[in-house]
């Protein structure tokens, strides 16, 4: 059976996959919705000798974090859309157990067969030869430095991160060849590496920026349920900006009626911690993260389900989501425009910069290849 995102409708003959209420704790979403490339449904069917009642027994188990380890073949992705300010970018991750019910990083877990419902916040790839091959990136004489930014789809210091230290090795590389990077995250895991960012900071060479949507707890407790609660990341900011490290607040995404009230609280409380730079995106609901959402909203506030929907819609031109360039990161009409006049004046009277950040391109050092191991049929014969 065929399921198609952009109708905002589910399949009428097989209800969605949810887990238990008591189970939703911690988790962004608890439907394992269908994909956009799934040509068929499964449903559950009881056969009489009690199938349905063990798999509802299951289903009362919390769900957990499966790790699936990959060899990538290339790291480094190269930016082709005009309304976006990098050139390349890295995400050691595919999927995020932050659990971020607005993710516009979802959809990808579609690419791998998996639901970017609830799969996308359980099942995380991790790219365990990242550092390798991007060392061997940096080292082919074609290579030039542009503006990188690491983690630009999913976290690169969500909690795994902890444990595999693929990020850490990914900036090791970075440091090492004085290669200038961007990172965002809403993760206090970044202060881990301060040691090397810290010193590429002195040198002009990183900045970051630190995601706060919402100072609200409980709102950021079912927006984003396994990220770092608002104030670690306003203590997170204050901690670089102390270490000397440029760093930016991004309140992304804006979702009326929810957190957009915040907004200049927000970026009043990211000033004061010592952020320099602010900068905001309206929600986007591409694909299957459109479903996903309003079924959420539905869930936690279905007093105000319909006037979110009709706001954004206000800045979609009359639709759910625009994929547009040039409109997909700012919106337009009346409402996406009071947004942007209420980040400028914020910033403006908080001296907080919108502009990117300059990084130095003029320092990198291409890595020293490693030596090969050497062949078995190298060695010299044993003549004298």
């Amino acid at each position: 059976m065929s399921f198609d995102p952009s109708t905002n409708r589910k399949p009428a003959q097989a209800q969605p996959l949810y887990l238990k209420p008591e189970v939703l704790k911690g988790r962004g979403s608890a439907w394992a919705i269908a994909h956009r490339y799934q040509s068929e449904l499964r449903e559950q069917y009881d056969d009489g000798w009690g199938s349905l009642d063990q798999h509802a027994a299951e289903e009362h188990l919390p769900p957990e974090t499966e790790i699936i380890e990959e060899q990538a073949r290339s790291i480094i992705s190269s930016n082709q859309s005009p309304d976006i300010t990098f050139d390349r970018s890295i995400n050691p991750y595919r999927g995020c157990e932050h659990g971020c019910i607005y993710c516009f990083a979802r959809p990808t877990h579609s690419y791998l067969n998996l639901s970017p419902g609830l799969d996308f916040e359980t099942k995380i790839v991790a790219k365990m030869n990242a550092a390798a091959l991007l060392r061997q990136s940096l080292a082919k004489p074609s290579y030039r430095p542009l503006s990188l930014v690491l983690g630009t789809a999913t976290d690169a210091y969500q909690p795994v991160e902890r444990q595999l230290r693929i990020t850490r090795g990914i900036v090791e590389v970075l440091a090492a060849c004085d290669h200038p990077f961007s990172l965002v995250t809403k993760s206090a895991g970044v202060e881990r590496d301060l040691d090397l960012i810290a010193p590429m900071a002195a040198r002009g060479l990183v900045s970051v920026y630190l995601s706060i949507t919402t100072l609200d707890p409980a709102l950021a407790r079912i927006l984003e349920p396994r990220a770092a609660a608002p104030h670690r990341r306003l203590r997170t900011i204050r901690t670089l900006a102390e270490a000397g490290v440029p760093v930016g607040v991004s309140v992304s995404p804006l979702i009326p009626f929810l957190n957009e009230p915040e907004l200049e609280q927000v970026l009043e409380a990211a000033a004061e911690a010592g952020a320099s730079s602010a900068f905001s995106i309206p929600l986007r609901l591409p694909w299957e993260v459109n479903p996903l959402f309003q079924d959420w909203l539905q869930q936690h506030f279905p007093d105000r389900a319909a006037r979110v929907m009709a706001r954004l819609r206000d800045m979609r031109g009359g639709r759910d989501n625009d994929a547009r360039f040039g409109s997909r990161m700012t919106g337009e009409g009346l409402w996406a425009e009071l947004m942007q006049q209420r980040l400028r004046k914020a910033s403006d009277r908080l001296g907080l910069s919108r502009e990117r950040r300059f990084v130095n391109l003029d320092l990198f050092r291409p890595p020293v290849p490693e030596p090969a191991p050497p062949s078995p049929d190298s060695r010299q014969g044993e003549l004298f």
